[in-house]
C-alpha cells in the first residue's frame, strides 16, 4: 500500500469532500471548516479545518457558537497531520475535552480474509429492524458496561434511522451465544469514494480472545469487496489495534476526539 497516496485519498474523500453522515444530517463548509451538523442521535463535529495560527481561535469559537445555538454537544476530529501544530492545546483552552487516542488504520479490502470463522457456540445475525438493533445496543453494554448507556442509545438511534431511510448506506450484524448478544458492529459506506468504514467490534469481556473481532472484520469485508469498495477504514481502539495489524491493517495517523459541550 502507497501510504502517502492512501492518506491523502483518506483526507479528501472521507473528510475534505465528505458527503452526508446519515439521515437528517447535512455536510456544511463555512470558513475554512467541513462540518457535520444533525439531530441529537446523529454524529454532530468537524471533519476538517484549513485553521492556521492566525485564525484558529476565531474558527474555533465560531464553531462553538454553531453547535451551541444548535444545541448540540459536538466533536472535533484531531487528526495528528493537522494545523496549526498547537491545534489540541487551544481546543483544551475553549473548553473541549480530549477523548481516548484512536489509529486511523486502512486496509485493501480484497486482501483480508472472506469467509468469518467463528467460536463454538456463536452466530451471526443481521441487524435489520428495531428487534436486532436492541440487541445491538445490548451488546455494546455487555462490551463496554452501564456506564456507556449514553453512547449506546445514540449509535441505536442512528443505526435505525439508517436502516429505516438508507439501509443501502449501512450493514450491521449481532454475534449471539445462545439468546445473550456478545458482540456488534455496523459498516457504513461512502458513495462515490474508496473507502467503507467499520465501527463498533466490542465484546462481552468473557468471550474476548476467541476470534469474534476478526470473523466479523471478515463478515464485513466480503459484503464490502462484493460492492465494489477498495479499502475498509477503522478509527481503532488500543484493543482493536493489535488484531488489526495482525489482519494486515495499515496505521494511516491517529485521531483524537474533541468534545465539547453546550
Amino acid at each position: 500500500m502507497d501510504h502517502e497516496a492512501v492518506l491523502a485519498a483518506y483526507d479528501r474523500q472521507i473528510r475534505r469532500d465528505a458527503g452526508d453522515e446519515g439521515p437528517g444530517t447535512r455536510v456544511e463548509r463555512a470558513g475554512g471548516v467541513v462540518r457535520v451538523t444533525g439531530g441529537p442521535h446523529d454524529w454532530n463535529g468537524v471533519l476538517w479545518s484549513d485553521a492556521d495560527a492566525a485564525n484558529a481561535d476565531s474558527v474555533i469559537a465560531e464553531q462553538v457558537r454553531h453547535y451551541t445555538a444548535a444545541g448540540r454537544e459536538f466533536e472535533w476530529k484531531l487528526h495528528s497531520y493537522d494545523r496549526p501544530a498547537d491545534l489540541a492545546e487551544r481546543l483544551l483552552a475553549a473548553g473541549f475535552r480530549a477523548e481516548e487516542l484512536e489509529t486511523v488504520m486502512v486496509a485493501e479490502a480484497a486482501a483480508l480474509p472472506q469467509r468469518p470463522e467463528l467460536p463454538d457456540g456463536i452466530r451471526l445475525l443481521p441487524v435489520t429492524d428495531e428487534a436486532s438493533v436492541k440487541l445491538m445496543a445490548e451488546a455494546h453494554l455487555a462490551a463496554f458496561g452501564e456506564g456507556d448507556a449514553a453512547l449506546s442509545e445514540r449509535i441505536a438511534g442512528r443505526v435505525l434511522a439508517q436502516l429505516t431511510e438508507t439501509p443501502d448506506a449501512i450493514v450491521a450484524v449481532v454475534a449471539m451465544a445462545g439468546d445473550r448478544p456478545v458482540c456488534g458492529a455496523r459498516m457504513e459506506f461512502r458513495p462515490d469514494t474508496d473507502f467503507a468504514g467499520l465501527w463498533g467490534g466490542g465484546t462481552a469481556p468473557e468471550w474476548r480472545g476467541k476470534g469474534i473481532y476478526r470473523a466479523l472484520v471478515a463478515y464485513r469485508a466480503r459484503i464490502a469487496v462484493a460492492r465494489g469498495y477498495r479499502y475498509l477504514q477503522v478509527d481503532a481502539s488500543d484493543d482493536s489495534r493489535p488484531i488489526l495489524d495482525r489482519l494486515g491493517f495499515a496505521t494511516l495517523c491517529t485521531t483524537t476526539p474533541y468534545i465539547y459541550q453546550p
